[in-house]
């Protein structure tokens, strides 16, 4: 096991107070809205997520898509063509010295996060970065703290967080119907594809462990963390593996993750004291189950096995799938990314989230390279 060194991940957002005076708005997003204000944004990268994004920005009558950035224009150009012909440019700095631009969309490789971002608040541009959210806790850290310093927003693109089944299991975990949460266990597997520079736990676990602090009061904190994986194809990395942190309360988070399933499984179960939710995203009909099944422990007086028998018994209750609205998470990431910039506040997934989700992943990265898979085995006689 390998602590994560987490830190009181509570930001101070002061330096955003004021900043509805300071770009001439106030109140809430609609008001903003009904006054026919908008701000302009650039997307920076054209490749897989890019597109996604000068899309849902072209769609929103909050924002202005102003112009996408990528080193190949004759791409950058496919893209624009598609969402209004903003204008291109090759040169990131292009954007940054247009004082009209209020904020940019990060859509590059994770390497490249920190020193875009940073650049960016240099310009005074709010910056909504995809996940993970850099290279380093250490460059995310700097991010975090440039943009406090700057009185600007910085967001991490957790798109799956803005779906209608991650919103409403929030809701049921803040309003209490689960209870005290038990444990949290995710399976994110499928066939492929193994990437050229990351591991199966960088490549799919950020997914699963933003969701999951998310929807935790606090969010994800663990005081350590403990990853098993295994490279049976001779990758040279983790192809399937298993990551593992404690619960404060004496639960577990555990994550299955994995490359080489000819099957594809997008499914968390989180039980707590009072109810269990399974939560299933290949199923459009039903992706949310509650049960009011589970296992209740009572206190007894006699003594020995016994005891411990009469202690345990089984709740079987009704099972119900809670409505769910139907909206693109990418659309209400975009709304949000407006409204935190609007309102002077910090957004649902701040930077504090990306870096939380990145302790976890250096812990588990640190725990496969000091301790291999033989010092995790116990040898049967």
């Amino acid at each position: 096991m390998v602590s994560p060194n987490v830190v009181d991940a509570a930001a101070s957002w002061d330096g955003l107070r004021g900043l509805g005076a300071r770009i001439g708005l106030s109140g809430s997003a609609d008001t903003v809205a009904d006054m026919g204000e908008v701000l302009r944004v650039a997307v920076i990268g054209a490749g897989y997520w890019g597109p996604n994004l000068a899309r849902n920005f072209t769609s929103s009558p909050h924002w202005q898509l102003a112009a996408i950035v990528d080193l190949d224009t004759a791409r950058a150009h496919r893209v624009a063509d598609t969402v209004g012909s903003p204008e291109v440019f090759a040169d990131v700095e292009d954007v940054l010295a247009d004082p009209s631009i209020d904020a940019v969309a990060i859509a590059t490789p994770a390497r490249t996060h920190h020193a875009l971002a940073m650049r960016a608040f240099a310009a005074g541009k709010h910056v909504v970065v995809e996940k993970p959210m850099a290279d380093s806790s250490a460059h995310a850290r700097e991010m975090n703290d440039e943009a406090r310093r700057r009185g600007l927003v910085l967001m991490t693109d957790h798109t799956y967080c803005y779906t209608p089944a991650v919103q409403k299991i929030r809701e049921l975990i803040t309003e209490g119907a689960l209870g005290d949460i038990l444990y949290i266990d995710s399976t994110r597997i499928n066939l492929g594809l193994v990437q050229p520079d990351v591991d199966v736990f960088w490549d799919l676990a950020p997914h699963d462990l933003s969701i999951i602090d998310f929807v935790l009061p606090g969010g994800l904190v663990p005081s350590e963390v403990s990853a098993y994986g295994a490279d049976p194809i001779g990758a040279g990395k983790a192809c399937v593996g298993h990551l593992m942190t404690p619960l404060e309360n004496g639960g577990m988070v555990h994550v299955h993750v994995n490359w080489m399933s000819p099957t594809k499984i997008r499914q968390m179960v989180i039980a707590g004291t009072r109810r269990t939710l399974v939560w299933d995203d290949l199923n459009p009909q039903q992706r949310l189950s509650v049960y009011d099944r589970g296992i209740d422990l009572k206190h007894q007086t006699s003594e020995g096995e016994e005891r411990i028998a009469a202690m345990v018994s089984y709740r079987l209750g009704d099972t119900w799938a809670p409505a769910l609205a139907e909206r693109e998470a990418l659309s209400a990431m975009v709304e949000e990314f407006g409204a935190a910039i609007r309102q002077g506040r910090a957004p649902r997934t701040d930077g504090e989230s990306g870096l939380r989700v990145l302790k976890v992943l250096e812990a588990a990265s640190a725990d496969l390279q000091l301790a291999p898979a033989e010092s995790h085995s116990v040898r049967v006689a």
